[in-house]
């Protein structure tokens, strides 16, 4: 394998047309179709990013190659991103990144965005207690207060060794220059354009002359290259209390929205320790509350460790990894929450005990699982994205970060240029009504002042006898902890390559609504019509998450990449 090496395919397939032109869901069958040998992972001796945007993993392999740590490489792809994926690279959203340094050292930067003081626990509710349609969506009331920014510096400040100036200049660069708009893009702007037509800076910025850009059109974003720079020069100060957040607090009181200038001051980027669980050999680093991916993940591993998974995809697999599945996303919607603020279990939900009783419980159910008939899917794929990072020396970095819907609430901070989050529908508008993504949450997730919403963000990092060997993580709304796990899985127990684990097929539950969901292709139909006849209700969509992931070969230290290819991204190695 040649370092630098890209996903290598059959000479008779031309791969780039095929991701410009036809649906994921055509590619992935085309993949899947392939022989094994056709599909290998990106190579690099040195070091490896994995992101949804080929310019943006360009970015951080470059400040890799220039000296930067893997933190260094992680910050400029965060902004990078915020510039070339702006459906969910952002500065008006927040996240989670793991940092494991080559010493073994590790933290969460909880960069999570966080309920403005104004907002009540029924704020998006009528007098009668009905849920109002879009209130938690779309506009200015949807916003939390972002936290990217000041968790990005905090990240350089701390970890990294170039500093800002230098790692945020690709990020100025490529908005004050512009860059040719993908298909993929292009592809955002058309199907999100209602919403990007009803706010006038992001129908200003994100529309050409009235009309979504097109392909190889170059898209420049002045505002946004002149917050970029305030930010190099001053840090997170220029955001959060410089000119930027003058013009968010403007466009807040302009459409109603409850940020307010103190609401930005208040803001705080935490440092926490990750969650640390083990499954057979191997320690599991993910983010600690109020992400719920870690807990969540740690839980399911738990429960899954002694038992025999069988075969990949097999009718026995997927019947013990979906029953764990649904035992868990119960637990998520009854306990868990911003730790600041409520009593969260983590101990005893990652507890050996509490997983020997849900094994116990999947292992003696009745092979007719109790169901609920007739309840459409209703999550979607969001507008989450993952990037890892891994640099010679071994540190590594897993960040997800988020605006939540595609383009979040549709506003843009005008002459600012950038994004706000439609966070607030992660809380629990009314206990029992399901959110965005059909996630079904409890008191502990209640609207509060300075609260921070529950996610699904599970960055996570894998390492055995002190050494890293999987960087992963994926977007996609309440499939994003299924999604991590089944990769983890691929790699650990059915011993795949990182590209494989990748691109295998996926499924999905998460308890309500009842029903077990696979990608399209995949799948055997005898699987699937057994799993029918044991008394699971099936569904199906198009492609289910997108992982970003980085595996280190324990003999030899060579890094392999995957970008998934449900979505346009790229690995890069050097």
């Amino acid at each position: 394998m040649l370092e630098g090496q890209e996903v290598a395919l059959p000479a008779q397939v031309d791969f780039v047309p095929l991701k410009r032109l036809i649906p994921a869901v055509a590619l992935l069958a085309g993949l899947l179709a392939m022989p094994s040998y056709a599909l290998t992972p990106v190579a690099g001796r040195n070091g490896m990013v994995a992101s949804s945007e080929p310019l943006a993993s360009q970015v951080g392999a470059k400040i890799l190659r220039a000296g930067g740590n893997a933190v260094d490489a992680a910050v400029a792809v965060g902004f990078a991103l915020a510039v070339t994926f702006p459906q969910a690279g952002n500065l008006g959203g927040g996240g989670f990144m793991l940092i494991r340094m080559a010493n073994g050292n590790a933290i969460v930067v909880d960069y999570r965005e966080q309920a403005p003081a104004a907002a009540t626990r029924t704020m998006y509710q009528d007098a009668q207690g009905n849920l109002i349609p879009e209130a938690s969506t779309t506009g200015a009331r949807a916003a939390a207060v972002p936290g990217t920014v000041m968790g990005l510096a905090l990240a350089e400040q701390k970890y990294g060794r170039l500093g800002l100036a230098r790692v945020m200049a690709p990020a100025i660069r490529l908005a004050r220059n512009g860059f040719p708009v993908s298909d993929a893009l292009a592809g955002k702007f058309r199907s999100e354009r209602a919403l990007l037509e009803k706010f006038d800076g992001s129908r200003h910025i994100y529309l050409h002359n009235g009309h979504p850009y097109q392909t190889g059109t170059i898209f420049r974003q002045p505002d946004l290259a002149r917050t970029l720079a305030a930010i190099a020069k001053r840090g997170s100060q220029a955001f959060y209390s410089g000119s930027a957040a003058k013009a968010l607090v403007a466009t807040m009181q302009k459409y109603n929205g409850l940020i307010t200038r103190e609401d930005l001051e208040h803001y705080q980027a935490r440092l926490r320790p990750p969650l640390v669980g083990h499954f057979r050999g191997f320690e599991i680093l993910s983010p600690p509350p109020s992400s719920a991916g870690g807990t969540m993940l740690i839980e399911m591993l738990n429960v899954l460790e002694p038992l025999d998974l069988g075969t990949a995809n097999s009718f026995d697999s997927i019947r013990l990894i979906a029953e764990t599945m649904r035992r868990v996303y119960a637990d998520r919607a009854s306990y868990l929450g911003d730790a600041d603020f409520a009593s969260v279990p983590v101990a005893g939900l990652t507890s050996p005990r509490h997983a020997a009783q849900l094994r116990e419980e999947i292992l003696h159910a009745p092979a007719e699982a109790p169901v609920r008939p007739g309840e459409p899917q209703i999550f979607e794929s969001g507008a989450t994205t993952h990037f890892s990072v891994v640099d010679a020396e071994g540190n590594s970095v897993a960040n997800t970060y988020t605006l939540n819907g595609w383009f979040g609430c549709g506003v843009t901070v005008e002459g600012a240029g950038f994004l706000l989050n439609n966070e607030m529908d992660d809380f629990t508008a009314k206990p029992g009504s399901p959110n965005l993504f059909g996630l079904v949450q409890g008191e502990a997730n209640a609207i509060a002042p300075h609260k921070r919403p529950l996610s699904s963000m599970t960055p996570t990092i894998v390492t055995r006898d002190g050494k890293v060997r999987l960087v992963l993580g994926s977007p996609g709304g309440s499939t994003i902890t299924n999604t991590v796990l089944q990769v983890l899985l691929n790699v650990l127990v059915y011993k795949m390559d990182v590209l494989q684990a990748v691109t295998s097929p996926r499924f999905h539950d998460q308890w309500i609504p009842d029903l077990l969901t696979f990608e399209r292709v995949g799948f055997s139909s005898d699987t699937l019509e057994k799993l029918q006849q044991a008394g699971y209700p099936v569904g199906f969509r198009d492609t289910i998450g997108e992982c970003e992931a980085i595996e280190i070969a324990p003999d030899s230290g060579w890094r392999f990449g995957a970008s998934d290819p449900r979505e346009n991204g790229k690995a890069v190695g050097y």
